[in-house]
């Protein structure tokens, strides 16, 4: 019997260094690491000890005989991996341990944001006894996307912040959270108090579609959408018309699936998980029976990874509609699947397309259609959305060997009261750090900061999407954390980091004095104990508090909030 990675899977690879056989792939000394949509485990290799169950953050992994139905799928996605990537013959070293710490004082380093990206690199610095680490987040609360971003009925997923909250209970690290670096501190103060800053700030802006009728009452952001209905306190005001019975989502990538899930299940079923009440209640009264998905290339190429496809195939009264002819494939995917040189995750993703086309749908539910080939020209509509049009692509090998989407002459209308934008994301810039616009990143070298020819930015470093741009799930992060840390400690070893002027205890004051509404991670129990304790009285993990005031309110009744953690 052999164990099997599912769904949860955050790529933290946690379980690769717990398996004493080596059969969890690709390892992050592999190539195929950076653009794994998950790990797998060699079903041969596997000698069914368990350590991986142990180590996996999330609960992803499971005895191939005790899958549940709707994971069954995971025992030939696991075994898939291995016939295009055979095992290893030789064992493949992991990342060597640090080399002993030589006594050079306290290391202090600055964490802006309090994310995945943010934690793990508090959490690859803490493996030292010399370090001191301040955490500066803007919002009352911790954790980034993981609160404010994974969808509310993928519990499994935030499973990982309890691994946070234990690596990061030491009395070496400090969260200054309600605190937003460039207003309450700037980047020069941090300089001051610290021999490092790590910028974790993700990527929060989304990109624009470009086309005219974009800015209609209407027509939004996923990421607005996301954020409202994760409790987002910044978003916890806004409003989206769910009275016309269509959706459109341009983009067909995991935050799109997750929106048209959202708009489509029961709310009975959301109910209990830790949905915002106010979404919660608009969505009782949506009127929205079909989400439309709109993918410029084809199913081949679509962003979505398998896990989160498949999964939408066991969704309860929800029908997943795709027309036979678009799961078509170019002539050039096709040749390749045909000679089985496509990636297995990609294969997958082709094959589990071409299910749901042959799937008949069930009067009277609710559906999520794919359309692929299809890209919007314009959103129209006199006050507000009433539809968009969009023109059909064709695939067409470019001069690098891609396939690029190339528009037809077949244009049409599709009828809609709400179009969301979910094409990708990009940095702000943030003052005192150089930006590069084009990317939509803070320019780095293996996560130093860099100015002009690529010369270091003496210590200010970068981790996660700022670093990397919006590619990856949680665990990526991991990895990218350990790059940008091992490039500060090398800097500190080596003395080219000057070192601060303050100290905590400097440091403490300063923060009182310029933002008194700080809280501290006593502050921040006392806020997760109220919303578990509200979640408790209604059978749901937590209900959030959306506004700032009370958060504020709530995390400063703890007394000693500078006194320490």
């Amino acid at each position: 019997m052999a164990y099997v990675i599912t769904q949860a899977c955050c790529n933290d690879a946690s379980c690769v260094s717990a398996c004493p056989v080596n059969c969890i792939h690709p390892t992050p000394e592999e190539a195929q690491f950076a653009t794994t949509e998950m790990l797998y485990i060699e079903p041969q290799a596997c000698i069914d000890c368990g350590a991986c169950v142990d180590a996996c953050p999330v609960n992803a992994i499971f005895p191939e005989d005790q899958l549940t139905e709707s994971l069954q799928r995971y025992r030939e996605i696991n075994a898939d991996y291995y016939t295009r990537h055979p095992l290893p013959q030789d064992w493949i070293p992991l990342t060597p341990t640090a080399a002993p710490v030589r006594d050079l004082g306290t290391l202090r380093v600055a964490i802006v944001g309090a994310g995945p990206a943010a934690c793990y690199a508090a959490e690859e610095l803490l493996k030292r006894s010399d370090v001191e680490v301040e955490m500066f987040e803007k919002l009352p609360t911790p954790w980034g996307l993981v609160r404010a971003g994974v969808a509310p009925d993928h519990p499994g997923t935030k499973v990982v912040t309890e691994m946070f909250e234990w690596s990061l209970g030491r009395d070496a690290f400090q969260f200054h959270l309600n605190v937003e670096v460039g207003n309450h501190v700037t980047h020069a103060d941090l300089l001051e108090h610290h021999h490092a800053v790590v910028y974790a700030v993700g990527a929060s802006s989304d990109r624009a579609l470009g086309v005219p009728g974009e800015e209609l009452p209407g027509s939004h952001a996923a990421t607005e959408f996301v954020a409202w209905y994760n409790g987002h306190p910044d978003y916890a005001d806004r409003t989206f018309d769910l009275s016309g019975e269509r959706a459109v989502i341009v983009g067909n990538g995991n935050v799109a699936l997750d929106v048209a899930r959202i708009l489509t299940l029961d709310p009975d079923e959301l109910a209990r998980t830790d949905i915002a009440d106010h979404a919660l209640k608009v969505l009782r009264e949506s009127n929205i029976r079909e989400v439309v998905l709109l993918g410029r290339r084809g199913p081949a190429q679509a962003a979505y990874t398998t896990p989160e496809f498949l999964a939408l195939g066991d969704l309860r009264d929800v029908d997943v509609e795709i027309d036979p002819s678009e799961v078509e494939l170019d002539p050039l995917s096709q040749a390749a699947l045909d000679a089985g040189r496509l990636e297995p995750a990609v294969a997958m993703k082709v094959r589990l397309a071409q299910e749901f086309s042959q799937r008949t749908p069930t009067a009277g539910r609710k559906r999520i259609v794919f359309r692929y080939l299809t890209s919007p020209t314009e959103i129209v509509g006199t006050d507000r959305v009433e539809g968009l049009t969009v023109v059909t692509n064709e695939l067409v090998e470019d001069a690098s060997g891609g396939l690029a989407a190339h528009p037809t002459s077949h244009v049409e209308r599709i009828d809609a009261s709400l179009v969301l934008r979910s094409i990708g994301y990009r940095g702000r810039p943030l003052a005192g750090v150089p930006f590069d616009d084009r990317r939509g990143v803070i320019p780095n070298d293996r996560g130093r900061v860099v100015v002009g020819a690529g010369e270091p930015l003496e210590g200010v470093y970068v981790t996660g999407w700022i670093k990397r741009g919006p590619s990856g799930v949680i665990g990526t992060n991991k990895t990218c954390a350990q790059e940008t840390v091992a490039r500060l400690v090398e800097d500190f070893e080596a003395g080219r980091l000057p070192s601060p002027t303050g100290g905590r205890k400097e440091l403490g004051k300063l923060l009182a004095r310029r933002r008194p509404e700080r809280i501290s991670r006593r502050g921040w129990e006392a806020i997760d104990q109220a919303e578990r304790g509200r979640g408790l009285t209604e059978g749901r993990p937590r209900v959030k508090m959306t506004d700032t005031a009370e958060m504020v309110a709530v995390g400063r009744r703890r007394r000693g909030l500078f006194g320490g953690n």
